[in-house]
């Protein structure tokens, strides 16, 4: 769809009034280029107020916000952890002590802000959108295949799939951080109000549900660091696939419903989103595995089984890979020019994108047994926004 059809070129009448939302656990390296790239927007100045929540921390984030701009609330509480109750203790102070804001934008400390974000995104917000996500980009896409697997994902997800259902007016998902909410929406929750372990996915799988389409505006570029660190993005992965089961587990029936009952299309996108499919390819190979154990031990008498089994492994890889490998290719070819990396690497890349994939598949399988706890994600990569660009 997105490779044919172009989203809809916005105008805004109003410029509106913005919070922005940081939550910040030992930014300290980070979060003042973030906030700086905010102050460089084409976007009114008056019109913006920054905040940032130092959520638990143990360095001097707080004094590097402050000197950067922003106000600072300090936050300790060891039990209710994660970002979801980060933002809303910024929401409550925010809603009884500071002036009305017609929307809140939403970042993690690692983020970069292309100098036209606030105004693109104001387009989309002006015409009666009140939840919109945005492009999301690399800061480190170079770094090595697992920083390189997680930007194709998301670039995907940004042109394909967003932008797909933009076009089509169906209603996107947020993913993880870079976007707009309406202070209607926040009234609404009373806060913030989602703290699953994938916070974002839970707040578009709601909204689907109470028939709130999310925007999308594929003007607005924001970057973020990509872990590239296997043990580091393990942990986070496996937080999201114990995240996606959540959801699944608390929205999954209300879905349903909403496909049904409201004819919903976004209730069944966002259903399908979240189903969890990579249980249903897992035991598919663990049958065919079964069958190949079985064959080999009575190969005397089931040689047959034994090369029908390997062969259908053998396959079920080779068309997994495959697969991936042209949604990698494609996002590549047509994302080439917004990739930050040499036309070596983002070829090589491609290739390995198919086995960043595939390690999701022993990570879906731990998350069904282990519990998870949210752990934060050290950010190391110090850019500005013009090394970026």
């Amino acid at each position: 769809m997105s490779l044919i059809y172009k989203s809809e070129n916005m105008v805004s009448i109003n410029n509106h009034k913005y919070a922005v939302v940081i939550a910040a656990r030992n930014e300290s390296n980070v979060i003042g280029h973030l906030i700086e790239s905010i102050k460089k927007q084409k976007y009114p100045s008056n019109l913006l107020d920054i905040f940032v929540v130092a959520d638990n921390c143990t360095d001097n984030t707080q004094e590097v916000a402050r000197k950067a701009g922003a106000v600072v609330f300090e936050r300790f509480n060891k039990q209710r952890v994660g970002k979801g109750y980060a933002l809303d203790y910024a929401f409550k102070i925010i809603k009884s002590k500071f002036n009305h804001y017609d929307g809140y934008f939403i970042f993690d400390a690692d983020n970069l802000l292309d100098e036209n974000y606030i105004a693109e995104m104001n387009k989309v917000f002006d015409n009666d959108y009140k939840i919109i996500t945005s492009y999301r980009n690399s800061k480190n896409y170079d770094t090595n295949w697992i920083s390189a697997g997680y930007s194709l994902w998301f670039l995907r997800e940004a042109r394909f799939l967003n932008n797909s259902r933009m076009i089509l007016k169906t209603g996107c998902a947020v993913s993880g951080t870079g976007f707009l909410v309406h202070d209607d929406i926040i009234e609404k929750n009373n806060g913030w109000k989602h703290h699953l372990l994938t916070e974002d996915i839970e707040f578009s799988i709601d909204n689907a549900i109470q028939g709130e389409l999310i925007g999308y505006c594929d003007k607005a570029k924001i970057y973020d660091e990509q872990p590239y660190d296997f043990e580091q993005s393990w942990n986070q992965r496996l937080r999201w696939a114990k995240g996606f089961y959540q959801v699944f587990a608390n929205y999954g029936f209300d879905l349903i419903k909403g496909i049904f009952k409201n004819k919903s299309f976004c209730c069944y996108d966002m259903f399908m989103t979240v189903m969890p499919a990579m249980i249903i390819s897992i035991l598919s190979a663990v049958t065919n595995l079964i069958f190949l154990t079985y064959a080999l031990v009575n190969i005397e008498v089931s040689p047959m089984i034994v090369q029908e089994t390997t062969s259908a492994i053998i396959m079920s890889f080779a068309n997994f890979y495959l697969v991936i490998f042209v949604l990698g290719l494609l996002t590549t070819i047509s994302e080439w020019k917004q990739i930050r990396a040499t036309a070596k690497k983002k070829i090589l890349y491609t290739f390995t994108f198919p086995i960043f994939i595939f390690t999701y598949v022993p990570i879906s399988i731990v998350a069904l047994f282990k519990k998870i706890e949210w752990k934060p994600i050290t950010h190391s990569v110090v850019k500005t926004i013009e090394e970026v660009r």
